[in-house]
């Protein structure tokens, strides 16, 4: 999947922190495209994200999902792809596996890889501008990999998890762009997230965009802080300056 804030970069880190702890359950209550999940490769895991459509994905990943839409990099089919899929949803059928490869098709053939709903809860990014795209046919390998892991679609207040359970957290990013999900991520959705993930008494890992706020937030919930430079794969503008983001630890 295509994703925005994907941490594939980050994950050389996170698996420094990880391994020693790695017969633990390991717990992404914002799992997003599972780069983390897929490098660390943990045997049991609780990957949690607030999007239905990708965790619908994901569940369908576990039972064998076949592709077997034609899937084509031109606009006409890109939104008869896209009409069909929100007909789905409309009608309540869209945790099925028609609806997880039309999301994933719609993921790769986007604009950026985003992913964005009307208020009638609808997909409305428009058509990408991409020269080539691979489509993946073939989903099997990911099938014994996602075995023993158990997918969630809910608030991190409702996840249930081991007292020892390891945590790597990333939430949306402390910025103005909040609509990454259905009624955004806002201040009071970072401070309840921080502030619940640091009662935790096992292994906690949090990374964010290294705002004042964030920085001042995390060292007074006792996190130990370490900085770090992401790539800025997805703007509007085009720039792609490193974005720099803080790693927060605690319980190791």
């Amino acid at each position: 999947m295509k994703w925005a804030g994907g941490k594939r970069w980050l994950t050389p880190h996170l698996l420094q922190l990880w391994q020693p702890h790695s017969s633990r359950l390991y717990v992404e209550p914002f799992c997003g495209g599972l780069a983390a999940a897929l490098a660390l490769r943990p045997k049991r895991a609780l990957l949690n994200d607030i999007n239905p459509h990708l965790i619908n994905f994901y569940r369908q990943l576990q039972h064998g999902l076949t592709i077997t839409i034609r899937m084509r990099n031109e606009e006409a089919s890109y939104y008869r792809r896209r009409d069909r899929f929100n007909k789905l949803i409309t009608s309540g059928a869209s945790q099925t596996a028609e609806a997880a490869q039309l999301f994933y098709y719609l993921n790769r053939t986007c604009f950026n890889g985003l992913c964005r709903f009307n208020q009638s809860g609808e997909f409305n990014v428009p058509f990408g501008r991409h020269t080539a795209i691979t489509y993946a046919s073939d989903f099997s390998p990911f099938q014994p990999v996602l075995k023993n892991w158990v997918f969630t679609c809910s608030d991190l207040d409702a996840l249930q998890f081991d007292a020892d359970a390891f945590i790597y957290a990333d939430p949306p990013y402390d910025v103005e762009f909040t609509t990454y999900s259905a009624g955004g991520f806002d201040w009071d959705d970072q401070l309840r997230t921080a502030e619940r993930l640091a009662q935790h008494t096992g292994v906690v890992v949090l990374s964010n965009q290294a705002t004042p706020r964030i920085i001042e937030l995390y060292r007074r919930l006792e996190f130990k802080i370490e900085y770090v430079d992401g790539p800025r794969r997805i703007s509007c503008t085009g720039d792609r300056t490193a974005a720099r983001e803080v790693l927060a630890v605690k319980g190791l």
